[in-house]
């Protein structure tokens, strides 16, 4: 998907994947991970989420990686927080207390950026990506990350055939086939939500979970 679909939903105000409280599955099963206090955590895709915030206040040094220039600044205004700002060839970095923001392309995240991410939380990057790009994403990005890095991964399934994502339908056996080289993978829950998603049944989808996966990383 091309950068200006998601520039063009945010300056459009479509952006029904943000959620105005922490993500559920993220408060039921992040202690899954035993992460000691100032663990670096990668976000991807962030938007403006308030995982972010959540994720900040138990301790964790939060690197958050976001395409739109309108998401970060609506991050840092409704956290009433003033961010120092920099550049580098990843993007423009937006650092306040124990968040930074990077404004640029998760796929131009370099290995030195990520080196010291000992954790990473994914719960809108590769439900977000169509089939080609979830590839690179995970034999690109998150392959840069270190040996033991562990991870909270939150997907979506639905019949794939009965919408047209973003967000897209991404089966267990997807995330087996894609992450099952480098990472190990465990299911932690598995919720049906499509009471709570009344957008997904006016669109005509008749079957709706949510997953948690636990990930380590291979040495």
């Amino acid at each position: 998907m091309e950068p200006e679909f998601w520039h063009r939903r945010w300056r459009e105000g479509r952006t029904g994947f943000h959620q105005d409280r922490p993500t559920p599955l993220l408060l039921a099963h992040w202690s899954a991970l035993a992460l000691a206090p100032g663990t670096r955590v990668l976000v991807p895709l962030a938007g403006k989420s308030r995982d972010m915030v959540w994720l900040a206040a138990l301790g964790h040094r939060v690197l958050g990686v976001e395409l739109s220039p309108l998401a970060v600044e609506q991050f840092f205004a409704e956290q009433e927080l003033t961010p120092h700002v920099s550049a580098s060839a990843c993007g423009r970095h937006y650092v306040a207390g124990n968040i930074e923001l990077i404004c640029g392309d998760v796929f131009g995240l370099d290995a030195d950026i990520l080196a010291d991410c000992s954790a990473v939380y994914d719960r809108a990057a590769l439900i977000a990506l169509p089939p080609a790009l979830r590839r690179r994403y995970v034999g690109e990005v998150l392959a840069r990350l270190p040996a033991g890095c562990r991870g909270l991964l939150i997907t979506l399934d639905y019949p794939p055939h009965e919408k047209q994502g973003p967000p897209f339908a991404v089966p267990e056996a997807e995330v087996r086939e894609r992450y099952g080289r480098d990472w190990a993978v465990e299911v932690l829950e598995r919720r049906d939500i499509l009471a709570e998603q009344p957008g997904f049944a006016a669109e005509g989808v008749t079957a709706l979970e949510t997953a948690a996966y636990r990930l380590l990383r291979k040495a």
